[in-house]
């Protein structure tokens, strides 16, 4: 069994592309799907051996790929990594800037280490990674830079620094859209809500993840799939007029005002593209 994407085989044939944060989750999922559309993924992340085991499922599925381990806050990393993909592969041609986390905390419990910890892993990262794709490949090839946000509008209770960072990430994203437009680079984001991927389990306990579908007009989580989907498409040429935008992927949360009562939605089925998805473990309890 392969990964069930609803775009042409081979739409990525021949085509290079890093994926930040491709261990787990999200970024698995988005990696999967690229390699089962023709493209070479470059999987990056801090732990190798978490690479390793998704780049053997991916070439067990007949795609193709190779990994780079480093820490996307590390400047001196990022640099050397990006040269090393550009001297194998010759041309990037995308960058999905899928990597971040946080933790639960209100604003007077974080310190400023903490702060500064998570302000790196979802902006400064994400910026120094597109930043070196675009100086060292992009500029004179063109190509297509997704950033990952999150569901910050009307602030982030209990994330602040998160939502912080991840409004940072909007502002930038449509900052090098405008910027990087010369040379053929299209710049946007994709902004999840609840998702039903491993990253529930560092937050949430069971009894919590319970009521989260009931703030949601679609009345329920995201599969994984869905939100790789929207990536693939803004990666696609079929978005070659589309850049600094983002596309918020959260069933309409962010739109819910909490004054209008929400109903079941009953004929709300998940997109479940992703053949090797694996739920949550705070999920399998709820």
């Amino acid at each position: 069994m392969r990964y069930r994407s609803v775009f042409a085989p081979n739409l990525f044939e021949d085509r290079t592309i890093i994926v930040t944060g491709a261990g787990s989750g999200i970024g698995r999922c988005i990696a999967h799907e690229l390699a089962s559309l023709g493209a070479h993924v470059v999987l990056t992340g801090r732990k190798p051996e978490k690479l390793s085991k998704v780049a053997a499922e991916i070439r067990e599925d007949g795609g193709e790929c190779s990994s780079q381990a480093f820490d996307i806050r590390d400047e001196s990393a990022v640099q050397q990594a990006v040269k090393t993909v550009v001297a194998e592969r010759g041309v990037i041609h995308g960058l999905v800037n899928n990597a971040g986390g946080q933790y639960l905390a209100p604003l007077t419990a974080i310190s400023r280490v903490g702060w500064e910890a998570v302000v790196n892993n979802n902006l400064t990262g994400g910026f120094l990674m597109a930043r070196e794709v675009f100086n060292q490949s992009m500029c004179t090839g063109g190509g297509s830079i997704v950033n990952m946000l999150a569901d910050m509008w009307g602030g982030m209770p209990g994330m602040g620094h998160s939502g912080a960072a991840r409004a940072g990430m909007l502002n930038f994203s449509e900052t090098a859209a405008v910027e990087w437009a010369h040379a053929g680079v299209r710049v946007n984001a994709v902004a999840p809500g609840w998702v039903a991927s491993s990253g529930l389990d560092n937050y949430l306990q069971s009894e919590v993840v319970r009521t989260l579908r009931g703030h949601v007009p679609l009345q329920r989580l995201a599969s994984e799939a869905e939100i790789s989907a929207p990536i693939v498409f803004l990666l696609s040429p079929a978005a070659a007029f589309i850049t600094g935008q983002c596309i918020a992927v959260d069933g309409g949360a962010s739109r819910n005002t909490k004054m209008y009562p929400l109903q079941g939605a009953e004929n709300s089925a998940p997109y479940e593209g992703f053949h090797r998805a694996i739920a949550p473990q705070v999920l399998r309890n709820a």
